[in-house]
């Protein structure tokens, strides 16, 4: 566990993650919780929505009303002092403004944020929020990590190649998110390309695709490694990198707790 020195006790450095919980273990706030362990992080949760779901897919999602996430909140920054908070999936256009007026009012540093709009399997979460993700959310973000179809749907624009893709990234960045991480995971070739852009400059971050039905919750885990990175003092540029690294081992490491797809191996 990392620590910062506080007078005569040690206060862990603090993490907290934002998002919905997976029954299933591979995804959101468990994902997030195993991701940040693994980095010696101490890791607090917000819940926004509970979900039905295992290794084969989503059956039942419902958010949690907006009071109770904004009192998980404020009791958590009451108390706890996160040094970045995580941001995953949030049910609920009210949800995304209730978590947005949260961090306002506590100023939160390093803010991620997975703008998670459907499941991997399918399943839509957020699409209805896409709007208030733009307005509330963005601006308050260090980071946003969307995925291809994540980027288009925010930027509403089609993106077929990477002059489209710097150009979407250029658009969230114009919508007010301080940097932006577009992942290259659903593109297609043997060669992942994870494109950061911090409103100035572009940066690739190239590395072998990891042929693997263990990627259940790879975003996620890809996100909170960011945060914990940035928590323990790492700069921008250099946390991403070394979130990366991490989601590569984790997906060589992968398990299968179920009968369907698998998750990374977190450790």
């Amino acid at each position: 566990m990392a620590y910062r020195l506080e007078s005569d006790r040690r206060r862990p450095i603090t993490v907290l993650s934002i998002a919905a919980s997976d029954s299933g273990g591979g995804a959101g706030i468990q994902a997030d919780l195993l991701t940040l362990a693994a980095h010696g992080v101490y890791a607090a949760t917000a819940v926004t929505a509970v979900t039905a779901q295992n290794t084969r897919g989503v059956f039942a999602a419902e958010a949690v009303r907006p009071s109770l996430v904004l009192r998980q909140i404020h009791s958590v920054f009451e108390d706890l002092v996160p040094a970045a908070v995580k941001i995953g999936a949030l049910g609920s256009a009210a949800n995304v403004r209730a978590v947005g007026a949260a961090l306002r009012q506590w100023k939160a540093p390093h803010v991620v944020l997975d703008p998670v709009l459907g499941a991997s399997t399918g399943e839509p979460l957020l699409w209805r929020g896409l709007s208030a993700l733009r307005r509330e959310l963005l601006p308050l973000c260090e980071l946003v990590t969307p995925n291809l179809p994540e980027a288009e749907a925010l930027s509403a624009l089609r993106i077929r190649n990477e002059g489209d893709r710097r150009l979407a990234a250029g658009i969230l960045a114009d919508l007010g998110a301080h940097n932006v991480l577009i992942k290259g995971g659903h593109a297609r070739g043997g060669i992942v390309s994870d494109l950061l852009f911090d409103g100035r400059a572009f940066r690739e971050y190239r590395h072998p695709r990891i042929v693997t039905r263990a990627t259940h919750g790879t975003g996620c885990t890809l996100s909170s490694a960011i945060a914990a990175n940035l928590a323990l003092g790492y700069e921008l540029q250099e946390a991403v990198g070394r979130a990366i690294r991490y989601v590569e081992k984790a997906l060589r490491r992968g398990v299968f707790p179920g009968r369907g797809r698998g998750v990374p191996g977190h450790r």
